[in-house]
């Protein structure tokens, strides 16, 4: 950075020259004096009264240039002084000798204060994002003494931060988490909760000194409220498909039973009797069914991985539906999966492609392809498309009339215990739905055996 030397060389320089100039404006009086005792004869008492007026002339002068020099210097230091003592609005008036300087410490002392808006600003910022967290958040220095927690943290221990702060991990009893390796899950005890927890921990550069971050995260409240939500949704559902095959029974056997009470008993009740009892038949099948699915997909196995030829099993599956379905991909698609699992998986995406496309125009195209460490394959039908909801994977959640809800849902369980995943989304090219069911081809992937 040579570029400010000029400046601050031509700064002093000016000031040199301001005060070797006020010295020599001081002794001009002295001088004005010895030239003229020296030249002209004068009476001793002409001598002595210009020698006393000379030297009351400088004696003046002199008191004008201190106070013309020290004023900008006590203005210097008054400015140093509030900065150093973290005042930074206070401003000095540029004027004199040191006028430039004086501006240089008025434009340092604005950038610091609004270095200073700025950073409260941020930590203002962090404490609301610290408190919002459900996290519990640590932040010991050097000497593993508490610096910083959170609300989450204070409740965790079970301590306000005055009496948290300053002592030592060991004192709060997690010295031993720094020895896990961050990012493992650890069963303990705490004062504010029990449970399992999830910890991370980092190093950290506090005032130029080494410092330790730790992050505990409560799994169990976080598992806990996903568990309500799927449960809820399993409710939602189960209710809904239990009373509609319910309410249908309770009705007709009401009416069965009124039409028993009779007397005489109607002549067409054998036939109302048979009507009756088929309808409590089919709706009680209905709701085996529907049981039936639920215990099939909540007893899924783990995958048996063994040698799969995909494009094989894509080609036989696209030939046993009963619409023309066109099967591009490569000669072969080897993998390890297990081949019952994904053959119904594909089954169950082929047949709702199927069923989705009109019968008269139906296209459902299926395409496979090997993508990185993984193989994707794409089933692409002209339907209507999928309908605009969140619950499409959700269990028996469905939108076709006898449908059991379960179809995407254990295609997606299926994928996922292969380390992959399904995905359902609109066409980009026209009407219709794609489907898109992707596999690991990792050997170390989620159901390897």
């Amino acid at each position: 950075m040579p570029a400010p030397e000029p400046a601050r060389t031509s700064r002093l320089t000016r000031f040199h020259r301001h005060v070797l100039g006020g010295v020599l404006l001081t002794l001009c009086p002295l001088l004005l004096a010895a030239i003229i005792l020296i030249v002209p004869p004068l009476s001793t008492l002409a001598r002595w009264l210009l020698l006393g007026a000379a030297l009351l002339a400088s004696a003046a002068l002199l008191r004008w240039h201190l106070r013309r020099v020290t004023r900008p210097l006590s203005t210097l230091a008054s400015l140093l002084e509030a900065l150093r003592e973290g005042d930074y609005t206070l401003r000095g008036v540029a004027g004199g000798a040191l006028g430039q300087v004086i501006y240089d410490v008025n434009a340092l002392a604005q950038r610091l204060q609004a270095e200073r808006v700025r950073f409260e600003e941020a930590s203002h910022l962090l404490s609301k994002t610290l408190a919002a967290l459900d996290s519990a958040v640590f932040v010991f220095d050097g000497g593993a003494r508490l610096s910083l927690v959170n609300p989450a943290g204070q409740h965790l221990l079970q301590g306000k931060s005055p009496d948290l702060f300053g002592r030592s991990d060991a004192e709060l009893g997690v010295q031993d988490l720094f020895a896990q390796v961050s990012g493992s899950v650890v069963t303990r005890s705490f004062p504010g909760r029990n449970g399992r927890f999830e910890i991370r921990h980092a190093s950290l550069r506090q005032h130029g000194r080494g410092g330790r971050l730790l992050v505990i995260n409560d799994l169990d409240r976080v598992l806990r409220d996903e568990e309500r939500q799927a449960w809820q949704r399993l409710l939602r559902v189960l209710g809904h498909e239990v009373n509609n095959s319910l309410a249908p029974i309770r009705s007709i056997a009401g009416t069965l039973s009124t039409l028993s009470a009779r007397a005489p008993v109607p002549d067409d009740w054998a036939g109302d009797l048979r009507d009756g009892l088929a309808l409590i038949e089919r709706r009680a099948a209905a709701l085996t069914r529907f049981l039936a699915g639920y215990s099939r997909l909540a007893r899924l196995p783990p995958p048996r991985r063994r040698a799969l030829e995909l494009a094989a099993l894509l080609r036989t599956l696209a030939r046993m539906e009963s619409a023309a379905i066109t099967v591009a991909t490569d000669a072969t698609l080897p993998v390890q999966a297990d081949a019952d699992q994904i053959e119904q998986a594909l089954i169950n995406l082929l047949r709702n492609a199927v069923e989705a496309a009109p019968g008269d125009h139906a296209e459902v195209r299926v395409r496979a392809w090997r993508e990185a460490a993984r193989v994707v394959v794409e089933i692409i039908d002209n339907g209507p498309g999928p309908p605009p909801s969140a619950n499409l994977f959700v269990p028996f959640f469905t939108t076709k009339p006898g449908g059991s809800g379960i179809g995407l849902a254990l295609a997606r369980q299926i994928a996922e215990a292969h380390g992959g995943g399904v995905a359902l989304s609109a066409r980009s090219d026209g009407p219709g739905a794609v489907a898109r069911l992707w596999i690991s081809l990792d050997k170390a992937a989620p159901g390897s055996d």
